[in-house]
């Protein structure tokens, strides 16, 4: 076991925990103590006890929120995938015209026509 300081509204306690989860206890001692810190600068020095009663509850109340969210959202997400899915849409793309390509053929075959020529007569 392993054994971690933790300091929640100002007040530091010894916890112990399994070897490698500190982390997490930290963690969660620190969304505690977010709670905790604001009941101390507005109510002043309380009994550790009431503090972490006040402080849990506050959390609690926050967790309870989120997971009323949570559960709306997955009831719309429910509701959403029950929906057919939607044809897929026809996508038109625009085309160009034969003549543009072949006129386009045309100037590339007499670029390289020019290319040479000039080629021709750097190497004479």
């Amino acid at each position: 076991m392993a054994e971690v300081d933790i300091t929640i509204g100002g007040k530091v306690f010894q916890v112990a925990c399994q070897a490698g989860e500190e982390h997490f206890l930290r963690s969660a001692a620190q969304m505690l103590d977010n709670e905790a810190g604001p009941l101390v600068t507005q109510m002043g020095r309380l009994p550790e006890a009431r503090m972490l009663l006040m402080a849990g509850l506050m959390l609690a109340d926050k967790t309870a929120a989120v997971e009323d969210e949570v559960r709306v959202l997955k009831a719309k997400l429910a509701e959403a995938e029950k929906r057919p899915a939607s044809a897929a849409q026809r996508v038109e793309v625009p085309v160009v015209p034969a003549r543009v390509v072949e006129t386009l053929a045309e100037i590339a075959a007499r670029a390289e026509a020019l290319a040479d020529a000039v080629d021709e007569r750097l190497t004479l």
